[in-house]
C-alpha cells in the first residue's frame, strides 16, 4: 500500500510535468527570438553566404520553427539537450561539468547567510528596540539596496587589492593548485575525500568573497523574515500560555516560538535559493567562477540555442526539486500541514 507521503511525492512530481513543459515552449520561442545568427557566428567572419546558409542546413536551423520544435522535444525525450555552439561539446556534458560550482557556490552562500541571518533575526525579535535590532535593520537595508555586482568589486578592491588577504578572483583554484579528482564535483568534497588538505583550503579561500558576495544579498530576507516571523510567534496566545505554564525561557523561545516561525523562514529560503541561482550569473562574472550562469551569458552573446535550452531547462529542474524538498520540510516541522 502506498503510504501518504509517497503519494504526496508523486502528486508533486505530476503537477511538476506542465510547467516543464510549459519552460521548454516558452524557452524554445525566446530563444529564437534572440538577435544574432549561431550560423553566422559558428562560420566565422570570413564566411560568405553560401557556407553560412550550408551550416544552417547542418543545424537544422533552414527549417520551420513547428518542425525545430519537434526535432528539440524528439531530442528531449532521448535525453539529448544538442551541442554547443560555443564549445563544440554537449550541453548535458557542459552543465553536468559547470552545475557543481554553481552549486556549491550557492549552498556556501545559503548555510553563511543562515548561519547569520536567522541568529540575528531571533535577537533582534528577542530584544526589540536594543543596538541588535538596530543592527539588524542596517544589515538588511543595505543587503537590500546593494546590487552583488558591485558588492563583488567592492569586496575584491578591499580584500584582495587593498589588503591583499584575498586571493585574486580568477575561479574556483588559484594556479598553483590542481583540481581535486571529481568524484562530485563540489572541489571541498572532492578534496577531502582524497585527503588533499592543500587544495582543499585552496578551494575555500577562493570560495569565500564569492559566498560572501551572495550571501549578504540573501541575508536581508532571511533576517528580516525571521525577525518578522518571531515577533508574531512571541506575541501569541500560546507562547503567553506556556509562560504562565513556568516553563523555562529556552523551552519557551526555541521549543515553541522559534518552531513556529521556521514556516515562514523556509518559504523565505525557497525563494531565497531561487533568487540567488539568478544572482550567480553576476557574482560569477565578476569571480571568473567557471558554473552555469557564465555558461548562460557566454552562450546568449552567440544565440547558441541549445545551450540557453539546456540552461533554462536545468534551472526549471532545479527549482522543481527544490519545491519538492521544501513541502516535505513543511510536513516534517509542523505535523498539522500533513503529507495528503
Amino acid at each position: 500500500m502506498v503510504s501518504a507521503r509517497t503519494k504526496m511525492i508523486l502528486g508533486r512530481m505530476a503537477q511538476a510535468i506542465p510547467v516543464l513543459a510549459g519552460v521548454v515552449v516558452i524557452s524554445f520561442v525566446l530563444t529564437r527570438a534572440l538577435p544574432g545568427d549561431p550560423a553566422a557566428y559558428f562560420a566565422g567572419p570570413a564566411a560568405d553566404a553560401a557556407s553560412i546558409a550550408e551550416i544552417r542546413e547542418a543545424l537544422g536551423l533552414d527549417k520551420s520553427l513547428i518542425e525545430q520544435f519537434v526535432y528539440y522535444v524528439g531530442d528531449l525525450l532521448q535525453g539529448n539537450l544538442g551541442t554547443a555552439i560555443s564549445t563544440g561539446q554537449p550541453v548535458a556534458a557542459d552543465l553536468a561539468t559547470r552545475l557543481p560550482a554553481s552549486l556549491e557556490l550557492t549552498l556556501a552562500a545559503l548555510l553563511l547567510s543562515c548561519g547569520v541571518g536567522v541568529p540575528l533575526g531571533v535577537l533582534a525579535a528577542t530584544r526589540p528596540g536594543t543596538w541588535i535590532d538596530h543592527l539588524c535593520r542596517i544589515l538588511v537595508t543595505t543587503g537590500v539596496s546593494m546590487p552583488t555586482f558591485f558588492t563583488g568589486i567592492v569586496l575584491i578592491y578591499v580584500f584582495y587589492y587593498l589588503a591583499g588577504i584575498a586571493p585574486s578572483p580568477i575561479g574556483r583554484l588559484d594556479f598553483i593548485h590542481l583540481p581535486p579528482p571529481r568524484v562530485t564535483g563540489f572541489y571541498l568534497v572532492d578534496a577531502a575525500i582524497a585527503g588533499n588538505w592543500e587544495t582543499w583550503f585552496g578551494a575555500l579561500r577562493q570560495l569565500v568573497l564569492p559566498a560572501t558576495t551572495l550571501a549578504l544579498f540573501t541575508l536581508a530576507p532571511i533576517a528580516r523574515m525571521t525577525r518578522a516571523a518571531m515577533l508574531s510567534a512571541l506575541s501569541s496566545d500560546f507562547i503567553r500560555t506556556a509562560r504562565a505554564a513556568g516553563l523555562g525561557p529556552g523551552k519557551v523561545l526555541y521549543g515553541y516560538a522559534f518552531r513556529n516561525a521556521l514556516l515562514p523562514v523556509i518559504t523565505t529560503l525557497g525563494m531565497v535559493f531561487s533568487f540567488t541561482l539568478g544572482a550567480n550569473v553576476l557574482v560569477e562574472k565578476v569571480f571568473a567562477w567557471p558554473g552555469i550562469g557564465s555558461y548562460a551569458v557566454e552562450a546568449l552573446v552567440v544565440s547558441d540555442y541549445a545551450a540557453v535550452q539546456g540552461f533554462v531547462l536545468s534551472m526549471a529542474l532545479l527549482f522543481v526539486l527544490l519545491n519538492l524538498v521544501f513541502d516535505i520540510a513543511y510536513a516534517l516541522i509542523d505535523p498539522r500541514i500533513g503529507l495528503s
